[in-house]
């Protein structure tokens, strides 16, 4: 009786360890739930207002030991949810981000499927900065699927960064072969951080759609970080031949939970010389651990009479949009 009771504890002690070690491999299942609302004027061309799904994701992260000191990874992320309408809604329709990977400390990592870019990551952050966004990025073609990329690990703060995207023969949303590449380097020193990159613009349609592409001329950009405690300030500049240049700059500053911005960017037009500016200011609040809210304001400026609410009132060359939000996340 007493083995009977023995065997039955190693079996009870090995059972929870498989247990044990079968949980602590399970991916991790995060998402959220996002809405804003939105109150657009355009001087000149009337009003509207807007209540909408601002990127609701589901999403699964995975890693695992491969080696001593490797890990692979994988993540797959999902939105098109239309969180905000039932009515409008089929489900997750549409893919975000998804890859597989290897990293180590000694190579760095590398990673492919669909992913922010390396020019995106290191250059193009006011664009990605704010909830509602300003929309005002970079003129870089290369988009975020059919990525292959590597970034190495930090020499004494440097970092360097490729990319290629592999458009094979039947890639229809590419038009066929290409193969656009990016490069970038990353630099850190105490609360300083530069970065430079670059993006061949091979590919024959614009950034992640299917329009075509304006050129093959290279984008250029540079991008400046500095952090003071509370405050961080990142200055940008982003260029291409025949299209256009782009600057800006961002002020942030944290108090507790709560978080404030004021950002501007001038985009230079290279063939009409026409100008289009936008200024974006934030207030946002955490409630909690897993939600937040939050107020932005964004008031925008053109040459050329660019914005149109279509709806019937005519086109203006002022713009300003209000909006809040509020996000829950897990």
């Amino acid at each position: 009786m007493k083995k009977t009771l023995i065997a039955s504890a190693i079996a009870a002690a090995t059972f929870s360890g498989a247990v044990a070690a079968q949980e602590s491999n399970l991916p991790t299942v995060y998402g959220n739930i996002q809405y804003a609302i939105t109150h657009t004027n355009v001087d000149g061309g009337g009003s509207a207002v807007d209540h909408f799904d601002n990127g609701t994701t589901l999403g699964v992260t995975h890693d695992h030991e491969i080696a001593p000191g490797i890990t692979g990874f994988l993540k797959m992320e999902l939105e098109g949810i239309n969180a905000d309408d039932k009515a409008a809604s089929s489900g997750i329709d549409k893919l975000d981000e998804a890859y597989i990977g290897v990293k180590g400390d000694s190579f760095g990592q590398v990673w492919v499927g669909s992913d922010d870019s390396m020019y995106e990551s290191a250059i193009d952050k006011i664009v990605n900065f704010h909830e509602v966004g300003t929309g005002v990025g970079g003129s870089y073609d290369t988009g975020e699927g059919d990525l292959i990329q590597y970034l190495t690990p930090s020499f004494g703060g440097l970092k360097l960064g490729a990319a290629v995207q592999v458009n094979g023969d039947g890639d229809a949303d590419n038009n066929g072969k290409s193969y656009p590449y990016q490069l970038a380097a990353m630099y850190s020193v105490d609360a300083l951080e530069l970065a430079v990159a670059m993006d061949s613009n091979d590919g024959n349609t614009a950034y992640s759609k299917n329009t075509a592409s304006v050129n093959n001329e290279n984008t250029y950009g540079v991008r400046a970080t500095y952090a003071m405690g509370d405050f961080s300030l990142t200055g940008e500049y982003q260029t291409r031949k025949d299209v256009s240049d782009e600057y800006g700059v961002i002020g942030v500053y944290t108090m507790g939970a709560n978080q404030f911005s004021l950002a501007y960017q001038l985009v230079e037009d290279d063939n009409t010389s026409d100008q289009k500016d936008v200024v974006a200011l934030q207030a946002l609040h955490n409630v909690s651990d897993n939600m937040y809210v939050y107020f932005e304001g964004y008031l925008y400026g053109s040459d050329n009479n660019e914005f149109d609410l279509e709806d019937g009132a005519g086109a203006g060359d002022e713009q300003s949009i209000a909006a809040i939000g509020g996000v829950y996340y897990f």
